[in-house]
């Protein structure tokens, strides 16, 4: 398959990307989801507190990338969605920590530690359908995480993607919050330029 025009809408690359991703075959989601769990801790160690996600249906993580952060001794914090707010936080404990929640997610049940949380973490791991070589990040089109991040500074926004959904340009918009750098399986962290 090829990627959309860079002049498509977002619209276009978000179908394009979620039929590429249900495509991948469930054991190369495995050994993705495997580097990308060593990558995350690798590059962790020299974050106390991490904030990241739970993946739902084909998006690249795992449960085992959470639990290695905690291996290593780091805070992990999962998103807690509460409507059109901004994302909320909680400490993940382990997977027996996780309920249900809204659009298929799993969320902390623990205590909630407010939308600014995000902003005292040492790092970031935010889920995305594709990041350009810029920083700008192509979500699902709720706008959770461009309404949390959009004043947190300071901290390393790491978006993880597949190795082909780190492209050259995405269609962006003003209040698209730019990423500093990638995670992919292959290619590990890769520094984004921000221009």
């Amino acid at each position: 398959m090829t990627l959309p025009e860079f002049g498509s809408g977002k619209q276009e690359w978000r179908k394009h990307l979620v039929s590429r991703r249900k495509a991948v075959p469930a054991e190369v989601r495995e050994a993705e989801a495997q580097a990308l769990a060593r990558s995350a801790a690798a590059l962790a160690w020299r974050a106390a507190t991490v904030c990241a996600y739970v993946p739902i249906g084909s998006e690249p993580g795992s449960l085992a990338l959470l639990d290695e952060l905690r291996s290593a001794g780091r805070r992990v914090l999962l998103p807690v969605v509460t409507g059109a707010a901004p994302l909320d936080w909680g400490v993940y404990f382990g997977e027996d920590s996780l309920v249900p929640g809204p659009h298929g997610l799993r969320e902390p049940s623990g205590l909630r530690l407010g939308p600014n949380a995000v902003a005292n973490a040492d790092a970031a791991l935010v889920p995305a359908l594709a990041v350009d070589q810029r920083g700008v990040r192509l979500g699902r089109g709720a706008g959770h995480y461009d309404r949390s991040l959009a004043g947190v500074s300071g901290v390393p926004l790491i978006a993880v993607v597949r190795d082909e959904e780190l492209v050259d340009l995405l269609p962006g918009e003003p209040h698209d919050v730019r990423m500093t750098a990638a995670l992919t399986p292959g290619g590990g962290l890769v520094t984004l330029s921000g221009m």
